[in-house]
């Protein structure tokens, strides 16, 4: 019989020690300095949950709570199933899949910060791309006047940079599924959309739940790419949960946020949590349906 050790902890230990020093300690930290109100770091007045009362009833954080989660749940909404659409249609073995699939990951290499910059150029009626070709079409170019069309520029921006992820995720599951499934709903005479619904959707599903995930995470909290596009506005139409933060940061507010950074942490540990109980369950269905 053998023996069962834990001598693979050792292996983890160094890993464990660096996510303790830089995940671990600046979150206790956080927390610590939502408690305060800090005039300096030197001077520190204890306020309780005083911060976290105010944010919790102040009908601007609820606001901008709402158009975090329409934002998310329109980017789900258009990048999965585009994201499928797209990996669907990569051939799986032909001699130029790779530089399909480098092209496609292309937006992915571009730095978070060069990305609304890069928007804004484009989107310029006199000099852009984009936006001369609206222009050509009788567009104004006033789109940051425009709620609708701010949210629209956003979505596209966020749509253009983050949907690659989502193709290879898809593209790498599709990969696994043998030929022998394919051969066989061509003899029973299946077709595509009976293809996709019994063989192609079931492969995805674990890698369409790590995606979800990633990007509900991402674009719940855009900051970066969302504040220079508009700052916020027309009239806080774009005024996010990630832009309040950030201005209160820039304003030098530490103890409301720090809570507000640890009322996100929170949000986003729960749909964490969410969605691991629902990869859990998919497992054991999976577990259950094979035996």
């Amino acid at each position: 019989m053998k023996s069962v050790t834990n001598r693979g902890w050792l292996f983890v230990l160094p890993s464990a020690l660096i996510l303790s020093l830089v995940g671990l300690v600046p979150l206790v930290t956080v927390i610590n300095y939502s408690f305060f109100e800090i005039f300096i770091l030197d001077q520190r007045f204890w306020v309780g949950t005083e911060w976290y009362a105010e944010i919790i009833t102040s009908g601007r954080f609820w606001s901008s709570f709402g158009r975090s989660l329409l934002f998310s749940a329109l980017v789900l909404c258009i990048q999965i199933p585009l994201g499928i659409a797209i990996a669907l249609c990569i051939p799986k073995r032909q001699l130029w899949v790779g530089f399909a699939l480098a092209g496609v990951a292309l937006p992915l290499l571009v730095p978070w910060n060069m990305i609304p910059a890069l928007w804004l150029s484009l989107m310029n009626p006199d000099s852009g791309i984009i936006g001369g070709l609206l222009a050509s079409a009788g567009w104004t170019g006033g789109w940051k006047t425009s709620a609708v069309q701010t949210w629209i520029v956003l979505l596209a921006m966020d749509t253009w940079h983050w949907t690659s992820l989502v193709i290879l995720l898809c593209y790498s599951a599709l990969t696994t599924i043998p030929p022998a499934y394919y051969q066989a709903a061509a003899i029973d005479g299946a077709g595509p959309w009976q293809i996709f619904r019994h063989i192609q959707l079931p492969a995805l599903t674990h890698v369409l739940l790590m995606a979800v995930l990633l990007r509900f995470m991402d674009s719940f909290m855009i900051y970066a790419e969302a504040f220079p596009i508009n700052a916020g506005g027309p009239d806080g139409a774009t005024t996010f949960l990630a832009v309040d933060l950030g201005e209160d940061i820039k304003a030098f507010n530490y103890g409301p946020s720090a809570a507000r950074s640890v009322i996100y942490f929170l949000i986003v540990v729960l749909v964490a949590w969410t969605f691991t109980k629902a990869q859990t369950r998919l497992d054991r269905d999976a577990k259950e349906v094979a035996s």
